[in-house]
C-alpha cells in the first residue's frame, strides 16, 4: 500500500507555479497605481532580515484572500539588496507560498526612494503605503491583522481630498523631480 501511494504521488502531475519575484522601480509602481482608479493599493515595504516584517506578511496574505472579490491589490516590495534576490528573497517567498505580487525594489539610493515614498519616513521597516483614489496613508509600523483590516476599511470609507491631507502631501514623482512635494 505504501509503495502504491508513493508511486501515485510521484506520477501525479503537479501544476504548481513558483511565485516569481521581479524587480520594480518606484516610477513603475507609481504608474501602476495611477492605472487602477477604483483599486485600493496596499504596498508593504519589507525585507527578509526584518523580523517584524516577516511576522506581519501573513496578515497581508490573509487580507488579500479575504477581499479577493474586491478591488484590492496588495503588493509586497522587498528592500533586500539585489544580490539577495535569488539567494534569499525568492526562496523565502516560495517557502511561505506568498500569493500576493512580490517585487524587489530596483532603486539603488535608499535616501531617494525613502523621500519619494514619504517625506516623513525614517526608513525603518516594516512600512506600508495605502492608496485609494485621492487618499493616501503611510504607516511606519508593524500591523496585526485586526489593525490592518481597520486601516483598510478606513481608507475605503473616508475619501480625503488631497487639499485636506496637509502641507507636506507627498506623491511618487518621476526621478527628475523626486525631491518636490505638492502644496495645496
Amino acid at each position: 500500500m505504501k509503495t502504491f501511494l508513493i508511486m501515485l504521488i510521484y506520477f501525479l502531475p503537479f501544476n504548481v507555479e513558483a511565485q516569481k519575484v521581479r524587480l520594480i522601480t518606484l516610477d513603475d509602481l507609481y504608474r501602476r497605481i495611477q492605472r487602477g482608479n477604483d483599486t485600493t493599493y496596499i504596498i508593504n515595504f519589507w525585507a527578509t532580515w526584518c523580523a517584524p516584517c516577516l511576522e506581519e506578511l501573513p496578515h497581508f496574505e490573509k487580507l488579500s484572500a479575504s477581499f479577493n472579490k474586491s478591488p484590492l491589490k496588495v503588493i509586497l516590495v522587498s528592500l533586500d539588496a539585489r544580490s539577495k534576490m535569488n539567494k534569499t528573497v525568492v526562496p523565502y517567498v516560495q517557502k511561505k507560498m506568498l500569493s500576493n505580487e512580490v517585487f524587489l525594489l530596483a532603486d539603488n539610493d535608499p535616501q531617494i526612494y525613502i523621500n519619494r515614498v514619504d517625506l516623513n519616513w525614517s526608513g525603518a521597516l516594516p512600512a506600508t503605503l495605502m492608496v485609494h483614489k485621492n487618499t493616501r496613508r503611510f504607516y511606519e509600523q508593524e500591523f496585526s491583522y485586526e489593525e490592518l483590516l481597520i486601516q483598510y476599511n478606513k481608507i475605503k470609507k473616508y475619501e480625503t481630498p488631497i487639499s485636506a491631507i496637509g502641507d507636506r502631501y507627498m506623491r511618487f514623482y518621476t526621478s527628475t523631480d523626486q525631491y518636490h512635494y505638492t502644496r495645496h
